[in-house]
């Protein structure tokens, strides 16, 4: 019975000899979405995650939603998991850099938790009203602003929302006063503007561009810093307001600790992803430009700087979240 022991420990410690040796990859991948199916976010990973795989040898790649309390729960759930390379976070700048403003007790620190692994895209929101509304400009809705102060009203996903800071932004800007109308979600503010119940929204541009190729809405304006390529003709707001820009992003990251080999093969490999015509094309047909080429330094500065912007943007508004 001894010998049976010793011959079972010695078997044991050489499987874990050799499972430490395992090269990364050599299980699957769960990359973690802090939003629910079908939104933007979970489209672009699973478009990413797709050639990940590929350029992986065909390792899995797996995609996992786990919605809730704003991104919050998902994103603490990476923070907390085993820093082996094997579960990572897809997320975006409303649970990143917006969240732990909004809401009282953030269970993660956004920077201090994680390794960020590389920017994948960027998305433009677009200021968007019914065909009715009579500006079609920002100038003009600023002109149309002010001489009908608190008349405006604008429509978002709920306080706190992108769409809704964004429209803090604005009103900030331009010296105008707008009144906000919070939904539960995006589609539902959307509908409304639509139908004519509010006049403004900014919503993103692959939630809305639907409608606007078929006529039922109007862009007054985009929020990045260049304009949008599928719509050349629209000027960014920055155009009529310098310095007004906002460009949400998505990106791919580690929880803290991870090995350095590892993260740098994630960094190669993501290149080589969002390097790939067919990937970008797709990101591009959601209103998602591809970022290939930033560097992991470029993309903790932009958290940090989207920290304190968005920070800045929450507590101008006034939004809490319990």
């Amino acid at each position: 019975m001894r010998l049976i022991a010793f011959c079972v420990c010695i078997n044991l410690l050489c499987a874990g000899v050799a499972n430490a040796a395992d090269p990364w990859p050599s299980q699957p991948i769960k990359l973690i979405v802090p939003q629910g199916a079908g939104g933007a976010n979970d489209t672009l990973a699973r478009i990413y995650g797709q050639k990940l795989s590929d350029v992986l040898g065909g390792k899995p790649v797996i995609v996992e939603n786990r919605a809730g309390a704003g991104g919050t729960i998902a994103t603490a759930a990476v923070a907390k998991a085993r820093p082996d390379g094997y579960t990572l976070l897809v997320t975006l700048t409303s649970s990143h850099t917006v969240a732990p403003a909004l809401f009282r007790n953030v269970p993660f620190d956004s920077v201090k938790d994680f390794e960020p692994v590389a920017l994948l895209a960027t998305a433009a929101y677009m200021l968007v009203s019914g065909p009715s509304f009579p500006p079609n400009s920002v100038a003009e809705l600023i002109a149309h602003a002010k001489a009908n102060p608190g008349a405006v009203t604008y429509a978002s996903a709920g306080n706190g929302t992108l769409n809704h800071l964004l429209g803090a932004m604005l009103e900030q800007a331009a010296t105008i006063d707008m009144v906000h109308v919070p939904y539960k979600s995006a589609s539902a503010s959307v509908t409304d503007v639509l139908a004519g119940r509010v006049p403004l929204s900014f919503q993103s541009v692959a939630s809305a561009i639907s409608f606007v190729k078929a006529g039922k809405l109007k862009v007054l304006g985009v929020t990045s810093e260049k304009r949008v390529a599928v719509l050349p003709s629209v000027p960014t707001i920055g155009e009529t307001l310098p310095g007004f820009s906002a460009t949400p992003w998505y990106g791919l990251l580690a929880p803290a600790g991870t090995p350095r080999e590892i993260i740098d093969r994630l960094y190669g490999a993501s290149q080589q992803v969002l390097q790939d015509k067919d990937v970008r094309e797709k990101f591009a047909a959601n209103g998602a430009d591809a970022t290939a080429g930033k560097s992991r330094a470029e993309f903790t500065a932009l958290i940090r700087s989207d920290l304190d912007k968005w920070g800045q943007a929450v507590k101008r508004s006034g939004a809490t979240v319990d």
